[in-house]
């Protein structure tokens, strides 16, 4: 497939998680289908309470939007989230997200509003599709703005992920220092890929 090669040649670099992006994807475009890619693009996300914040940056989300559909996909590995304190990465890959069985957070959904990346241009947008999270898929959509500048696309976007929407499970004792609603942070700068 078209769609197939197109993340082949740009992800050569990390062939498994392009042929996993793919998968998730799984989509047939013709050849001249503008596309827009970025394999380390930033998602962040924060979680405040009374006795604690707790924050956490990954600069590994892949993602991808086809213009002429409107399809959007993003991929991010649950590891890649680097935080403040070790034994909190710790915890929140072993206790809370279990990364070795839910390795990758997703999004594939459609953005609602037209995009001209014909020109420059700023678009407050919503895209439709599904979340999933430590292996729960969720209906959702996520506002967001996108901006077109010299031939590049910038996504910015800020969403709320309820820890019980996804089976994330908080232990009793701790609870007081974890959110149960935790917010992302998506800011992710598109480069057109070339077939």
């Amino acid at each position: 497939m078209y769609f197939t090669g197109l993340f082949h040649c740009f992800f050569k670099r990390i062939n498994k998680i392009c042929l996993g992006f793919a998968l998730l994807v799984g989509l047939n475009y013709p050849a001249f289908a503008q596309n827009f890619g970025s394999k380390n693009s930033k998602v962040s996300f924060f979680s405040s309470t009374p006795v604690e914040d707790i924050k956490a940056v990954s600069n590994s989300l892949t993602s991808i939007v086809i213009t002429k559909t409107q399809e959007i996909a993003f991929q991010v590995p649950i590891k890649s989230f680097q935080f403040a304190k070790g034994l909190m990465q710790e915890h929140f890959n072993e206790n809370y997200m279990e990364s070795d069985k839910y390795p990758y957070a997703k999004f594939k959904g459609t953005i609602q509003q037209p995009i001209d990346t014909s020109k420059d241009g700023e678009y407050t947008v919503t895209a439709s599709g599904v979340l999933t999270v430590h292996g729960i898929s969720k209906q959702r959509t996520i506002p967001g703005k996108i901006f077109v500048q010299k031939g590049k696309m910038r996504l910015i976007s800020s969403f709320d992920v309820a820890c019980a929407d996804h089976n994330i499970k908080i232990p009793t004792i701790i609870i007081r220092k974890v959110a149960e609603i935790i917010k992302v942070n998506v800011d992710a700068t598109l480069s057109p890929l070339n077939p």
